[in-house]
């Protein structure tokens, strides 16, 4: 019924949209947190003619479950506790999804609160994949270990894949690129999570807009030494100064980017090809955690939407028998079915994601 956005907050320019009827409303809330933002989006449900008493539950995005879930859950006092204990795991998002789910708890005490986590899909993950090698007692003592990321994507996509093209959901291999500003692959066979590129962190794996994805780790140790930036500096470069962004020096939008491959630019052109080299072996990778490649969904932003990219992974993957159909291309799939390939080849296809609808299904469910 309604959809919208609170960003920028704890600025002057914090801002909340809403989307209603076709209508799109924008207000100002200057320097609100997400406490007060929330509590802004309550008003602006009630001000489109929804009744706050006829809501039946919260459903809210939680990024890291560690390992104690492997599925959504109903929040309550103990889970909030296990929740928290994961903020470490990760400090940048946890912590606000926690204040998101308290502060819903003051405004409607009675109102079941759903965790819908973007670790839980890799669950399934099996041991020799998510095991680092490192000193056992890091995994024992400090819970080290991959853990991935984007599994509420994931998981609606690989589903939605099978069952759009046909597959067998008991005997299927599926690889799913997740590409957007953040990027993932993961490999999904018989609709379970079995390996995924994104690590203990966000930052191991593909090149994205800003992280670097796999790099030597000891460039800490030499960077350290030879520009004398420390720990945090370093990592906050190889998570936000890195990627597209860092090889271009233009931008982390891989719009902008296309434009000015297209205008001649040798950076951007550069860091594109990077990104669909090291997506494409990434691929080729996962194809062995399935063991058969029966597909490759690419979805996010610039999967869906991205033809260039998608054309030129496949061209990388040739030896797994991709054939780029360019008329199915050129209309992201949406004219077969999202099957962008030619019919003697190995399918590759488009697949919308659907996160929110992902979470607002598990709520749903467990609500009833």
């Amino acid at each position: 019924m309604v959809s919208g956005i609170a960003e920028r907050l704890g600025n002057p320019d914090a801002s909340l949209t809403l989307k209603h009827d076709g209508d799109k409303l924008t207000s100002e809330i200057p320097e609100a947190d997400h406490a007060l933002a929330l509590q802004a989006i309550m008003k602006g449900l009630e001000s489109t003619g929804i009744n706050l008493n006829e809501l039946i539950a919260t459903g809210h995005r939680v990024v890291h479950g560690g390992e104690f879930f492997a599925e959504s859950v109903v929040v309550d006092d103990a889970i909030l506790e296990k929740i928290e204990a994961c903020n470490h795991l990760a400090p940048l998002h946890n912590p606000a999804n926690v204040l998101g789910i308290k502060t819903m708890v003051k405004l409607f005490p009675n109102l079941p609160q759903i965790a819908v986590f973007d670790t839980a899909f890799h669950q399934t993950i099996p041991q020799q994949a998510f095991t680092y090698p490192l000193p056992w007692k890091l995994y024992k003592d400090h819970g080290v270990r991959k853990y991935g990321f984007h599994g509420t994507s994931h998981r609606y996509v690989s589903a939605q894949g099978i069952k759009q093209l046909g597959l067998d959901p008991e005997n299927s291999g599926v690889v799913v690129a997740h590409l957007g500003n953040g990027c993932s692959a993961t490999a999904v066979k018989n609709g379970k999570s079995v390996d995924t590129t994104m690590g203990m962190t966000p930052l191991e794996g593909l090149v994205m807009g800003t992280r670097s994805g796999d790099i030597d780790p000891s460039i800490h140790q030499y960077l350290a030494d030879e520009t004398g930036m420390s720990l945090t500096q370093i990592t906050n470069m190889l998570n936000k100064e890195s990627g597209l962004l860092g090889i271009s020096e233009t931008s982390n939008d891989m719009r902008t980017l296309q434009q000015a491959r297209e205008e001649g630019n040798k950076q951007a052109e550069l860091a594109i090809e990077v990104f669909c080299y090291r997506l494409a072996k990434q691929i080729g990778s996962l194809a062995v955690s399935v063991g058969q490649l029966d597909a490759l969904l690419f979805t996010g932003g610039i999967g869906e939407n991205d033809r260039y990219t998608r054309a030129r992974v496949l061209e990388l993957l040739k030896i797994f028998n991709f054939n780029l159909d360019e008329t199915h291309n050129q209309n992201n799939g949406a004219d077969n079915n999202g099957v962008i390939t030619q019919a003697n080849s190995t399918i590759a296809a488009v697949i919308e994601t659907a996160e929110e609808w992902m979470i607002a299904k598990d709520t749903l469910a467990l609500v009833h």
